[in-house]
């Protein structure tokens, strides 16, 4: 079996079934392209755990469905170099099934790709997570990304954490009234035992960031959610910027920025987080992307040895 880990070249012909991976916390989003076209998605990935068994889980699982994809492209959050070679990955049952090839990348650059393409500029996505991707004639950087608890701001877990830190503020006296200890409440009967259950709870990352939506919902009339709505877009404003500067596009004419994922659904941090960036680039193209995680992993295959990515992706092949 030869391998390009790291360093790959074009991956896949057109035609070969392709079988492309979005591992997300939330959850684990899934794309067969090849006779037909499916899609499906199942519980999202442990980043506490290994990850390449749950990634080779997922791709026996489509072939339980009844795909034979011979290609793989893999986004995956909390990816680490120590994890980032996918040769052990192919060797540990999918070439056995099969796959001939499996490209593998932080979802970072899954996101960049499914909405930017090779084209230069940063995309933020921010569901559960958060993480700022940027590209420029030479280098590329990440920002953030550092899970949620050493980073990952303005995510849905952020959100989350700080509107069950101001719902207890205001259940002790210590901050303003908030209609966010209603929320909480109507979750958490005795809000006192509130972090006990949650500390118990192995779900508790996707639950705390559920709460991001009561904040978004409420932030037009309750100042505390508003607050906390405000503060999360100027932290993603200030990824998506540092993510420009660093690979120099920060001085573009008009730098390319598109934003993804959950947490831009709510109009008041779209027009916050535009209203950060404009303030240090007025001319920047500031799009909501609607470009999808599961097209960045099917363009993996196809990332050429000269891209400023390919660095970036690992590549086995059987």
């Amino acid at each position: 079996m030869g391998s390009d880990a790291m360093t790959p070249g074009i991956g896949s012909s057109p035609g070969d079934p392709i079988l492309a991976v979005d591992a997300g916390q939330s959850a684990i989003k899934v794309r067969y392209d090849g006779e037909h076209v499916r899609e499906w998605a199942g519980p999202g990935i442990r980043t506490d755990l290994p990850l390449r068994p749950q990634l080779a889980d997922v791709i026996r699982d489509a072939f339980d469905r009844g795909c034979r994809p011979t290609t793989v492209g893999i986004g995956v959050s909390g990816l680490t170099h120590l994890e980032a070679d996918a040769v052990p990955l192919l060797r540990s049952g999918p070439q056995q099934l099969g796959v001939r090839t499996i490209t593998l990348a932080h979802d970072s650059v899954t996101a960049y790709l499914g909405a930017l393409g090779e084209e230069r500029g940063v995309v933020i996505a921010a569901g559960t997570g958060s993480v700022a991707f940027a590209v420029g004639a030479t280098e590329v950087a990440r920002i953030d990304g550092w899970g949620n608890l050493m980073g990952d701001a303005g995510s849905g877990y952020w959100i989350g954490r700080e509107a069950l830190d101001a719902a207890m503020r205001a259940h002790d006296g210590r901050g303003p009234q908030t209609a966010l200890l209603d929320l909480v409440g109507a979750e958490f009967p005795d809000v006192e035992a509130a972090y006990i259950e949650l500390q118990a709870d192995p779900k508790r990352v996707e639950r705390i960031a559920a709460h991001a939506r009561q904040v978004c919902e409420i932030a037009d009339h309750d100042a505390v959610a508003r607050d906390i709505a405000t503060r999360a877009a100027g932290e993603l404003a200030l990824s998506a910027f540092t993510g420009l500067r660093r690979v120099d596009e920060h001085t573009a004419r008009a730098p390319r920025i598109r934003a993804a994922g959950g947490i831009f659904r709510s109009h008041r941090i779209v027009e916050e987080f535009e209203s950060g960036l404009r303030s240090r680039l007025p001319g920047a193209d500031i799009q909501v992307a609607d470009a999808h995680p599961l097209d960045g992993a099917e363009m993996l295959a196809r990332v050429a040895d000269g891209s400023v990515l390919a660095t970036l992706i690992s590549r086995a092949r059987a």
